[in-house]
C-alpha cells in the first residue's frame, strides 16, 4: 500500500470547552488552564485526566471522531483489495483521502473549545508548544521506520535515513499554528455575545486573514517556483546502486516528478528522510498492475522510484488551512446557542467550500491529495462539515447515542487504536511468538502473516 498503509492513518482527536444553551442543555468542556485541558484535542480521551469523564460532552465530535478511525482501518486493509477505496494514485479523490483532513478538521473544532477561556495566554502557548512537540516525537518513533511490517521481526531505524515527516508529525505542526492563532489573534469581546455572522468574523478576521496567507504562499510556490532537473540513487535488493536523472526545468507543473512540493522537500529534508514508497507508484506509467503496485513498465519515467513525501513542508501550509477552518466550526458552537443557527451556518459554509473546490477542479486545478491541492482543500473540508452536521443531527439533536457508542468510544481512544493498530504494533507483537520457526507465527496461522 502506499502512503497511509500505516501511516496516513492519523488520530488527532478532539476534547472540547465550552458551554451551549440549546434546548436547556449544558455541553461542558474542559477549559485551558486546567489540568484536563487541550492536550484532549489531539490524543483523545487517552490525552484526558480523568476530571472530564464527569463532564458532558458533545458526543457526536467523539463520534465523528471515531467513524473516522473506523474508516481509517477500513480503507487500510481493505484498499489492497478494493482499489477503488485506497489512495488516488495522483490527481482525484478516493474514500481514503478523505481520512486525513476529517482529523485536522476535528482537531481544529476541538481547539475552539479547549481555548474558548485563555487566562494566561503564555502559559497557554507553552502548553500548546510543548504538546506539539510531544505528538511531533511520538510520530518520529511510530512513522520514521522504527517499527515494521507484519513481515519483518527487526526494529529500528538508521536515522541517516528516518523519515522526518508523517501523519502525526503534520498533526502537531497544524495542532501548533492553529492554536498560537487562537490564543493570540482574537478581538476580546468588549460585552455581550455573538449573535450574527458578522461579528463572529470581527472576533476572528485575523485567524482568517492567516488562512488566505497560508493559501496564496502556497499558490505562489507551487506554481512559481522553478524546478530544475535533480538526480537520485535506489539501492536495490541486490545492492545495486541505480542512478536516475529527472528532467524538470519547468515552473508550475503539478505531476510526480517536477512539483514544486518535492523539490522542497528533498531541498530541505533531505531526499534520504522522504517517504520511500509514494502513491504515485500506483500511476499506469509506474505500475504495469495499475491502480496497484506492480512492475515497472519497460519505459516507465525516471522519477517512478523517487522518494516523495504526501506530508511535506510545502502542501503541510494546506492542511493548517483545513485546521483553521474547523476552528471557525467550533467557534459557531461556542458562540451560537440554538440547534438551527449552528446547522445553518456549518451548512452554508461548508457547501461554499465544496461548490469553490469543484469549481476549481473543474477549472484545471485539480484535486491531490499527495500536493495537498487547494481544490482538495476545500471539497474535503466541505465534506467534513456536512457530515460533522449529520452526525450532529443524528446524536445531539435527536438523541440517538446508543447506536453510536462503539464509534464514541473509538473516538475516546483514538491514539491508543492508531499505535496499537494502524502502527502494527500488536500484530507485530502477535507475531514474535511462532512454534519452531519464525515463520510458524500465530499470524500466518489466522491468515494475516507471510
Amino acid at each position: 500500500m502506499e502512503m497511509t498503509t500505516t501511516t496516513e492513518k492519523c488520530i488527532s482527536s478532539s476534547s472540547s470547552s465550552s458551554v451551549h444553551g440549546g434546548n436547556n442543555r449544558r455541553e461542558e468542556y474542559p477549559k485551558e488552564g486546567a489540568d484536563d485541558d487541550v492536550e484532549a484535542g489531539v490524543l483523545g480521551r487517552d490525552g484526558e485526566a480523568a476530571a472530564t469523564t464527569t463532564r458532558q460532552r458533545l458526543v457526536s465530535l467523539d463520534v465523528f471522531r471515531g467513524i473516522t478511525v473506523a474508516l481509517m482501518i477500513l480503507v487500510d486493509d481493505v484498499g489492497g483489495i478494493v482499489p477503488a477505496i485506497s489512495h488516488s494514485p495522483w490527481d482525484g479523490v478516493t474514500l481514503a483521502d478523505f481520512v486525513f483532513p476529517f482529523f485536522l478538521f476535528i482537531v481544529g473544532v476541538s481547539l475552539a473549545f479547549a481555548y474558548k477561556k485563555v487566562p494566561d495566554k503564555m502559559l497557554a502557548t507553552k502548553k500548546a508548544m510543548l504538546r506539539a512537540v510531544k505528538l511531533f516525537i511520538v510520530g518520529l518513533i511510530l512513522q520514521g521506520g522504527f517499527f515494521h511490517g507484519i513481515h519483518e521481526l527487526t526494529y529500528g531505524v538508521d536515522i541517516r535515513k528516518i523519515r522526518l515527516m508523517g501523519v502525526l508529525q503534520r498533526i502537531a505542526i497544524a495542532y501548533l499554528v492553529v492554536a498560537l492563532c487562537e490564543i493570540w489573534l482574537r478581538r476580546v469581546s468588549s460585552g455581550g455575545d455573538i449573535g450574527s455572522g458578522s461579528m463572529l468574523i470581527t472576533r476572528y478576521h485575523h485567524q482568517m486573514f492567516v488562512g488566505l496567507v497560508l493559501v496564496v504562499t502556497y499558490l505562489v510556490i507551487l506554481y512559481g517556483l522553478h524546478v530544475p532537473d535533480w538526480e537520485y540513487e535506489v539501492t536495490s535488493l541486490d545492492s545495486t546502486v541505480k542512478h536516475f536523472l529527472v528532467k524538470c526545468g519547468v515552473k508550475g507543473d503539478t505531476g510526480p516528478g517536477c512539483n514544486a512540493v518535492g523539490m522542497i522537500d528533498r531541498s530541505v529534508l533531505g531526499i534520504q528522510h522522504l517517504y520511500a514508497h509514494p502513491v504515485y507508484l500506483k500511476t499506469e506509467q509506474c505500475s504495469m498492475d495499475s491502480p496497484r503496485n506492480g512492475p515497472l513498465p519497460p519505459n516507465a519515467p525516471s522519477w517512478c522510484e523517487a522518494p516523495f513525501d504526501p506530508e511535506g513542508l510545502l502542501s503541510s501550509l494546506m492542511a493548517i488551512v483545513t485546521c483553521l477552518i474547523g476552528l471557525q466550526i467550533g467557534h459557531v458552537i461556542v458562540h451560537f446557542k440554538k440547534h438551527n443557527e449552528r446547522i445553518k451556518r456549518w451548512s452554508t459554509l461548508s457547501l461554499c467550500l465544496l461548490t469553490l473546490g469543484f469549481s476549481l477542479h473543474l477549472f484545471g486545478l485539480h484535486m491531490n491529495k499527495s500536493l495537498y491541492s487547494l481544490s482538495y482543500t476545500c471539497v474535503t473540508a466541505g465534506t467534513a462539515g456536512l457530515f460533522f452536521v449529520a452526525i450532529y443531527l443524528l446524536v445531539d439533536v435527536k438523541g440517538y447515542k446508543r447506536p453510536v457508542f462503539p464509534m464514541e468510544w473509538m473516538g475516546k481512544h483514538a491514539l491508543m487504536i492508531f499505535v496499537l493498530v494502524a502502527c502494527n504494533i500488536v500484530p507485530v507483537l502477535v507475531q514474535g511468538f511462532y512454534w519452531k520457526e519464525p515463520s510458524n507465527n500465530l499470524l500466518k496461522l489466522i491468515g494475516i502473516g507471510g
